[in-house]
C-alpha cells in the first residue's frame, strides 16, 4: 500500500477538475445524510464513463486502497460514509438513460440516474418506475439498488429488488460481470437478488435493467386524522384485515405534521395528533369498488376528520407534505437520527405507544413518519449536537426502538440498510450460522475488503485479519 504512488496513478485516469484532493473539495463528501458520522477520504473522483469506474476499481485492488461508491449521498445509515485512507467514487455523472423499451416495459440506465428521471423518461409511453423513496427527486438508482429502497408505494408494488431485472457491475477485484438479463423469468441462481441490498460490499453497479409499470388509470387518495398514534396504527390493521391492498399507507405524527405544514403548507387537518394517508390505484371500476370499502373501514376506525383528494393538485399537495417530512423536520431541530426498524402490522399500535413512552422517559422529541402498510417505522429522533450528551441520548433511544423491532419479530431495517449505524444489531437479529454464511460470502467476493469496508459487519477488522490481510484504520 503506497498512497502517494496510488494517487499519482489515479491522477492519470482523471483530469484535475474531476480529481479532488484538497480539504475544501473533500469536505462535502465527509458524510452522507447521517451527519453524526464524518470521515475525510484520501480523494474523491468523478467518473463520467463506466470504463473510468472500472479502471479505478482495478487500481484500488492493485494498491489495496478501499473505495466507497456514492450517488447523491442520501443514505441515512452511513452507507456511503468514506473509509479513512480510502477514496470516494462519486457516480452522479454516470447519469445516462440508455434505453426505454415500451414494448417490453424496461429501462436501461446507468447507476447515477436520478430515480424520478426514470419515470419522467417513461411517462410518454404511459409507464413509470414504481419504487418511490422520499428522496426520489435526488436519490440515484445505484444507491436505491445498494440498499433495496422502497418508498410510499412499496406495500403494493414491492421494493427495488422487485423491479431490477439485470445488473452490469464491476466486482471488487475489477472483474466486470452481467447479472440477470431483460427477461422477467430468471434462470439459475438469483445473483441479481444477491447483489441488490448488498450495501456496496460486492462492488459497484454500472448499468441497471429496470422493470417499468403501466401508469394506473385513476387514484383515490384518502387523508384521515386521529387523536392518537395508537388509534391511527390500529386503523392500519383494520384496513389490512379488510382484504384491501392499497398502493400506499403512510402515517405522520404531530411533530411531523407541524414540520410539513411549515415547509410546504400541505393544508393538513389542524390539531391532528396523527395522520393516515391511504391511496388505492388501478382500473377505474376496480378502484371505485375498493374505495367504497375503504371509506367504510376508515369511517369506523375512529377518525376525527376524513378528506378525499378532489383532483390531481389536491393529491399532489397531500403527498408533498408526506415526502417533504424528513427534510422539514430540520425546522424543528438542528440534528436528528432517522431509524428504520420494521414491526408486524398487527403490533403497530402498541409499538407506537411504546415509542411515545420512550420519548417521555428520555425527554427526547421523536417525530414519526413511516410506511404504515408494511410496518416500516421511520422515527426521527431529534437532538442538538451542540449540547453535551444529546447525541448519546438520541442513540440510546434509537437502540431501544431497534430492540423493540427485534423482540416483535420484525427487522432492524426496512430500506435504509445497516450501514454504520446498525452494525451492532445485526448479530442480534441473525444467529451465528446465518452471520457466518454472510461473512463467508463476503470473503469470497471481496477477500481484500476494499469495497465499502466497515459497513454492515461490526467485526470487519477480525474478518480481514482472519483472511490473511493487513488491517487499516477505520
Amino acid at each position: 500500500m503506497n498512497p502517494d504512488k496510488f494517487l499519482s496513478d489515479l491522477s492519470q485516469i482523471y483530469p484535475a477538475e474531476r480529481f479532488l484532493t484538497q480539504p475544501a473539495q473533500l469536505t462535502p463528501y465527509e458524510s452522507d445524510a447521517l451527519t453524526a458520522y464524518r470521515v475525510r477520504p484520501l480523494a474523491v473522483v468523478l467518473p463520467v464513463t463506466q470504463n473510468e469506474v472500472i479502471e479505478t476499481v482495478r487500481l484500488c485492488g492493485r494498491y489495496q486502497i478501499p473505495f466507497v461508491a456514492r450517488g447523491s449521498g442520501t443514505s441515512l445509515s452511513g452507507g456511503s460514509l468514506p473509509v479513512e485512507g480510502g477514496i470516494v467514487i462519486a457516480l452522479n455523472r454516470l447519469d445516462r438513460i440508455l434505453r426505454i423499451d415500451p414494448e417490453n416495459r424496461i429501462a436501461v440506465v446507468e447507476a447515477g440516474v436520478v430515480n424520478l428521471d426514470v419515470s419522467a423518461a417513461a411517462q410518454p409511453y404511459g409507464l413509470y418506475y414504481a419504487p418511490d423513496p422520499s428522496s426520489q427527486p435526488i436519490c440515484t438508482i445505484g444507491g436505491n439498488l445498494a440498499f433495496n429502497s422502497g418508498g410510499a408505494h412499496c406495500l403494493k408494488f414491492g421494493m427495488t429488488s422487485n423491479h431490477v431485472l439485470g445488473i452490469k457491475a464491476v466486482l471488487p477485484d475489477g472483474e466486470v460481470v452481467q447479472l440477470g438479463d431483460e427477461s422477467l423469468e430468471g434462470i439459475g441462481p438469483d445473483l441479481v437478488g444477491l447483489f441488490v441490498g448488498s450495501e456496496g460490499l460486492f462492488g459497484i453497479a454500472l448499468e441497471v435493467i429496470l422493470r417499468l409499470m403501466p401508469k394506473p388509470e385513476i387514484f383515490k387518495t384518502v387523508l384521515a386524522s386521529y387523536s392518537s398514534l395508537e388509534g391511527a396504527g390500529n386503523a392500519v390493521s383494520q384496513v389490512v384485515a379488510s382484504g384491501l391492498l392499497p398502493g400506499a399507507m403512510e402515517m405522520m405524527d404531530e411533530l411531523a405534521i407541524q414540520a410539513a405544514e411549515a415547509a410546504v403548507q400541505a393544508n393538513y387537518p389542524p390539531g391532528a395528533t396523527a395522520l393516515l394517508i391511504v391511496e388505492i390505484d388501478g382500473e377505474k371500476n376496480q378502484v371505485e369498488e375498493e374505495f367504497e370499502q375503504l371509506m367504510g373501514v376508515i369511517e369506523s376506525s375512529g377518525a376525527q376528520e376524513i378528506r378525499v383528494a378532489q383532483d390531481d393538485a389536491d393529491r399532489a399537495r397531500i403527498w408533498k407534505g408526506r415526502k417533504s417530512a424528513f427534510s422539514a423536520v430540520g425546522r424543528l431541530s438542528p440534528d436528528y437520527i432517522v431509524q428504520d426498524g420494521v414491526v408486524p402490522r398487527s403490533r403497530l399500535g402498541e409499538t407506537l405507544a411504546e415509542i411515545e413512552r420512550l420519548s417521555k422517559q428520555y425527554n427526547v422529541r421523536v417525530a414519526n413518519v413511516f410506511h404504515a402498510g408494511d410496518g416500516n417505522l421511520h422515527p426521527l429522533i431529534l437532538y442538538d449536537g451542540r449540547e453535551a450528551g444529546s447525541l448519546e441520548r438520541a442513540e440510546e433511544i434509537a437502540g431501544d426502538i431497534i430492540h423493540i423491532c427485534i423482540q416483535s419479530e420484525g427487522s432492524i431495517t426496512g430500506e435504509h440498510g445497516v450501514g454504520m449505524e446498525k452494525r451492532a444489531y445485526l448479530p442480534q437479529m441473525f444467529n451465528e450460522v446465518e452471520m457466518n454464511t454472510m461473512r463467508q460470502l463476503y470473503n469470497v467476493i471481496d477477500p481484500q475488503k476494499i469495497s465499502n469496508r466497515g459497513k454492515m459487519f461490526l467485526d470487519i477488522d477480525s474478518i480481514f485479519l482472519n483472511n490473511g490481510g493487513a488491517i487499516y484504520d477505520q
